[in-house]
């Protein structure tokens, strides 16, 4: 058990919820956040510590870390970065403003507030910070290319990050899950409708399959696991003394990561053509 502060971002629904239901019956002050006020007054009926926060929103960020500096009088134990969507689409279909939103809440938005608890965990001493990352965090696959390039953008910053801060007790984990039951796809396919045009689409054809795939109800692909598995590893993450760099979630991260290592990279782009 433990008595330890993460804050969590992303928690109305899925792996951000989970992850704090889990963590609050280990004993441990789960603070966390949501985007929409219905869904901050949800959580908090529920009995959980919440914060409003708008990761696309500058100044959302900063009034949300003030008021989690007066919960905590300052002192954060864990940061577990899980706000994020996915905006599905041809590349091409993907105009300047979309792939700037998209990135505003999966990057820049997560950025901003690890810039603004990296302070804190310095004063004291230590901490772990986790990012919920992707197996579209290493590999790329059709239409998604949006999500592919800010899990890309993500993983590379913390790369840069976990080396620059060796030495300081403050350590970084990136959680790669492939496969998850959550309403991932439902946000996703509303965002398809609001931003992608298919009548226009040399890809008119192809978005009539991921349509269909977007809007099936349970698991649209093998091997889904439900958001407990993510929890179990954010726990591994907060308690273990030499906590790993990358967590693998699901069979297809650790599949599609060997392969990444052992194929050469025409061969897995073959296999990548495949994946609906």
């Amino acid at each position: 058990m433990s008595s330890k502060t993460v804050f969590i971002t992303g928690c109305s629904t899925g792996i951000g919820y989970t992850t704090a239901v889990e963590l609050k019956k280990r004993g441990y002050r789960a603070i966390c956040s949501a985007r929409k006020a219905a869904d901050v007054l949800n959580l908090q009926q529920q009995g959980f510590e919440t914060l409003q926060l708008d990761l696309a929103d500058s100044d959302s960020i900063q009034q949300a870390v003030k008021q989690l500096i007066e919960l905590t009088d300052g002192k954060i134990d864990g940061l577990f970065n899980n706000g994020a969507f996915g905006q599905p689409g041809a590349v091409e279909d993907l105009s300047r403003d979309v792939l700037r939103s998209q990135f505003e809440t999966n990057f820049f938005g997560t950025h901003e507030l690890t810039n603004l608890i990296i302070p804190l965990m310095r004063k004291q001493g230590h901490g772990r910070i986790l990012y919920n990352s992707s197996i579209l965090g290493f590999v790329a696959m059709k239409y998604r290319g949006a999500y592919n390039a800010s899990k890309f953008a993500l993983e590379g910053l913390v790369d840069t990050l976990r080396i620059e801060l060796h030495g300081t007790n403050i350590q970084l984990c990136l959680i790669e899950p492939g496969p998850i039951t959550s309403n991932f796809r439902k946000n996703a396919f509303a965002l398809y409708k609001k931003n992608i045009t298919p009548e226009t689409s040399a890809h008119q054809q192809t978005y009539k399959a991921m349509e269909e795939r977007l809007q099936k109800e349970g698991p649209a692909a093998p091997f889904t696991l439900p958001a407990e598995a993510v929890a179990n590893k954010v726990i591994h993450a907060l308690e273990s003394k030499s906590p790993k760099i990358r967590y693998y979630v699901t069979f297809p991260t650790y599949l599609f990561g060997f392969l990444k290592r052992i194929l050469p990279m025409s061969w897995l782009d073959t296999l990548l053509r495949k994946v609906q």
